[in-house]
């Protein structure tokens, strides 16, 4: 079968000229074959993300299509104003697959906008909205090394697909032909009939506004002096970054100069993901000769930020995704409240596998605190319940232990952008009352108990990957853990089981352990990774780091 389909696209008249060689290059080599056409793509509620190249099992225009005609065909049954949205970042070819995708639609008759230039997710999460849109695409492939790309779709509400959407347009990809299918017209060709139309000025400038209508002590960044060292990690931040910080009154920002302008190959990092010290080197490195007081950096589609704080003797340190987020809930809380803008009943949103210690902290506000599964679209899903009811202003804040952060209803995914703006904001709060972000951390822990959070990544390449981590799952799940590294398991939650969560079904196991610690084992949903999360608890860092390193000894031979 791969052989055949092999055969019919090195036939194929095909447009891309970059496609043919790498065919040609293969013939006679079954591994490789096989490994680009035995299966196609997966589409689901993460859309698409694969390595470049021609091949179903490839990210190319021919499997750009066919996934577009498949989303087109869904838009035609919805009704509405019958238009999607489009934006894309640095990636390679991000470009040229947006425009692919925009004159599929548009030979399908449904109107495009789509961004002039790389915009970030959370800008086509707004745009989507905005222009009320049927959906929306982002291409992407967020922080994946260089050779990957991808195409993310969204609702018509601006959070990723919804489950039964995504099954729908699967169900149409898989009726159309990778090469023939979709129907197709040039880019010119659309804008010239009036169908694809580029995102106006008024919804950038609104998306900014929104964005700095959540400011929590308005006013105070123009008199705070903070230096910042920011990175865009050569990806779609830096327009809409620097923008917000300069009209918030940042203005002392030194920009990492190898990292600044789009750059799709990556070349200062191979992994483009600020949750790596690898991506944030160089920005440490400027910052340490500047003196600046935080370091900052959005990874390609600026849906996620990293930081590095400062510290009382001068040297910087890397702030968790955990540690960012329960900072940025207890500064919107306090300041909230203390400039009277706290709504009634205040909820916050997290996902289970982030820390304990947010609950801690939103009882002590008095903020609900409500805990969704992993996928920033459970966060968005929440701020639509809120929506519906008339209450979407009790929403405050988001945040996954990824470094996802969102604090207002404006879109429906994480957004670096604001993630940039509150942690510029609370760096240059504490810096004006004498204190700083690492302070604010130690007073945290001294309140609340000192937590450690870390997450162990085991990697299962190559086609049967998928399957060995089904098998290993499906152990756990059959030979119940009962204790971890002498710990008894008290709680043992299978989310697989969503009678007894009240959440829909996801592959996700949580312990919980006597010495109040909590063991999480998922696989990625979009990369072959299991992960596992820690969360221990002691009396200082190097207790709770010993509680981890025991059970991760355990733990390491049963996924190995």
């Amino acid at each position: 079968m791969y052989q055949e389909e092999y055969k019919r696209w090195l036939e194929a008249d095909l447009e891309d000229a970059d496609l043919k060689p790498e065919l040609a290059k293969i013939e006679g080599k079954d591994d490789e074959i096989k490994e680009r056409f035995a299966v196609a793509l997966k589409f689901g509620t993460a859309g698409l993300r694969g390595v470049l190249g021609a091949g179903t099992n490839c990210m190319n225009i021919y499997v750009v299509r066919q996934a577009t005609q498949g989303l087109a065909n869904w838009v035609k049954t919805q009704g509405g104003t019958q238009t999607v949205a489009i934006s894309y970042d640095s990636r390679l070819k991000s470009d040229i697959f947006a425009k692919t995708a925009a004159g599929v639609l548009a030979a399908n008759g449904i109107r495009v906008r789509i961004y002039d230039a790389l915009m970030p997710v959370p800008a086509l999460s707004f745009a989507t909205r905005y222009y009320n849109c049927n959906a929306g695409i982002m291409v992407t492939a967020s922080h994946n090394p260089a050779k990957y790309n991808g195409y993310k779709a969204y609702g018509p509400d601006g959070c990723q697909m919804t489950d039964d959407a995504a099954a729908v347009v699967y169900d149409e990809i898989q009726k159309t032909d990778v090469l023939t299918g979709a129907k197709y017209i040039s880019f010119a060709q659309g804008v010239e009939d009036g169908l694809i139309r580029f995102v106006g000025d008024d919804c950038k400038r609104a998306l900014y506004d929104a964005i700095e209508s959540w400011q929590v002590r308005p006013g105070l960044c123009k008199t705070a002096g903070l230096k910042l060292v920011y990175s865009p990690l050569n990806g779609s931040g830096l327009v809409p970054v620097t923008q917000v910080l300069k009209d918030i009154g940042i203005t002392d920002i030194t920009i990492v100069p190898e990292q600044e302008y789009p750059n799709g190959y990556f070349t200062t990092c191979s992994y483009p993901n600020p949750e790596i010290f690898e991506a944030l080197e160089l920005g440490l490195d400027l910052a340490k000769e500047t003196g600046a007081d935080l370091m900052l950096a959005t990874d390609p589609d600026a849906d996620r930020v990293g930081i590095a704080m400062k510290c009382p003797d001068g040297s910087y340190e890397l702030v968790s995704g955990n540690e960012a987020g329960v900072l940025l809930l207890d500064y919107i809380c306090a300041g909230r409240i203390e400039k009277g803008t706290m709504p009634e009943n205040p909820v916050a949103v997290k996902s289970i596998v982030s820390t304990p210690l947010a609950d801690a902290v939103a009882e002590h506000y008095g903020v609900e605190l409500r805990t969704v599964l992993t996928g920033f679209k459970w966060i968005g899903d929440q701020i639509a319940q809120l929506e519906q009811a008339g209450e979407e202003d009790r929403f405050i804040f988001g945040f996954e232990e990824s470094y996802g952060y969102l604090a207002g209803p404006y879109v429906r995914d994480k957004d670096a952008v604001i993630g940039s703006m509150l942690i510029c904001e609370m760096a240059a709060y504490y810096r004006s009352i004498g204190s700083s972000l690492k302070q604010r951390m130690e007073e945290i822990y001294a309140q609340y108990g000192r937590y450690l959070n870390k997450v162990d990544s085991f990697e299962f390449p190559g086609l049967s990957g998928m399957d060995k981590m089904a098998g290993i799952m499906q152990e756990l799940r059959s030979e119940p853990l009962t204790e971890i590294a002498g710990y008894k398991v008290t709680a043992a939650t299978d989310y697989k089981k969503p009678e007894e969560t009240g959440l829909p079904a996801a592959d996700v196991l949580i312990y919980k352990l006597e010495n109040n610690a909590t063991v999480i084992i998922r696989p990625s949903g979009t990369e072959p990774k299991i992960k596992i999360y820690y969360t221990t608890l002691g009396r200082d860092l190097a207790e709770a780091q010993a509680e981890k390193e025991k059970l991760s000894a355990e733990l390491k031979p049963v996924l190995g």
